[in-house]
This record gives structure tokens, C-alpha cells and sequence, in this order.
């Protein structure tokens, strides 16, 4: 018998195989809204990668734009949708070609920290992710990445 550790949700969205120590930046990403129930699992056992992070949300579907927020900073993470307790779709996260509107440049000098500016970014490399910016050509790394 499997001992769950992690609350079992019946309908809503597991954020799975989240990197260890990534899953706060995941609820900081998303928010957490009052009416919904949010689980989190912080440096749980995987056979695959050592130790993860886990995050679910009753009641709670994530769109497109979420889950490209999520690919940035938790690029091995996988989606799974639940209804009555079943997966019905299971998804891996999927780098977009850019990425407007969702990080800060890192640039102090860039346009887009000194004028509204909507920032965008160009997908460079999925693994190791670098990301450039459109405006001042900065690239960025994993380790670079701010949200907005």
C-alpha cells in the first residue's frame, strides 16, 4: 500500500517534478486565490531526479499562459488534470518561442526598467534555458529570471 505524503486532490491541477526548492516560486507565480485549496510538497523522494517539489490546486485549471510561466523556472514540471480523483490529461511543460509580458530584463540599462515597455524575450536554449531579450539583446540564464 502506498502511503501518500501529499494530500489527494479530486478535481483540479497537479504541478509535478517541479525542481527542488522551486515550488514556492511556482505559488508566487500563479497566487493562491482564497476559494482554492492549495497543496504544496517541498523536497519530496523521486526516483527520477532525487528530490522534488509538488504543488496541486482543487477546483483550479491552469491556461496556456500559466503554464509558460511555469516552464521558465520549473522546465522538467508536468501537468496533470484531474476530475473525480483521475488523471485525465497529463502534460509536460513546453518552452513558448518568446515570452512577453512575463520576466524582467536584467539589465539595469534596458528600456524596459527606465519606460512602459512590455518586455519580450527570445527562447535562445531550452537546456540550460537562456533567454533573450529583444530590446537590449541581454541574454539571460535560469538563475537570471524574475518574474513580473
Amino acid at each position: 500500500m502506498k502511503a501518500y505524503k501529499v494530500y489527494r486532490i479530486s478535481d483540479g491541477t497537479a504541478i509535478d517534478h517541479i525542481p527542488a526548492g522551486r515550488g514556492l516560486d511556482v505559488l508566487r507565480i500563479l497566487g493562491i486565490e482564497d476559494d482554492k485549496f492549495t497543496t504544496l510538497g517541498i523536497n519530496l523522494s523521486s526516483t527520477k531526479y532525487g528530490k522534488k517539489d509538488l504543488v496541486k490546486f482543487e477546483n483550479k485549471f491552469l491556461d496556456e499562459k500559466e503554464f509558460n510561466k511555469i516552464a521558465l523556472i520549473a522546465p522538467t514540471a508536468t501537468f496533470n488534470i484531474l476530475k473525480e480523483g483521475k488523471i485525465i490529461k497529463k502534460t509536460r511543460v513546453k518552452l513558448p518561442k518568446e515570452v512577453i509580458g512575463l520576466v524582467k530584463c536584467s539589465n539595469p540599462n534596458c528600456i524596459t526598467n527606465h519606460e512602459y515597455v512590455v518586455t519580450n524575450f527570445e527562447i535562445v536554449n531550452d537546456y540550460p534555458l537562456k533567454i533573450k531579450c529583444h530590446f537590449c539583446e541581454k541574454i539571460m540564464s535560469h538563475e537570471d529570471i524574475i518574474m513580473l
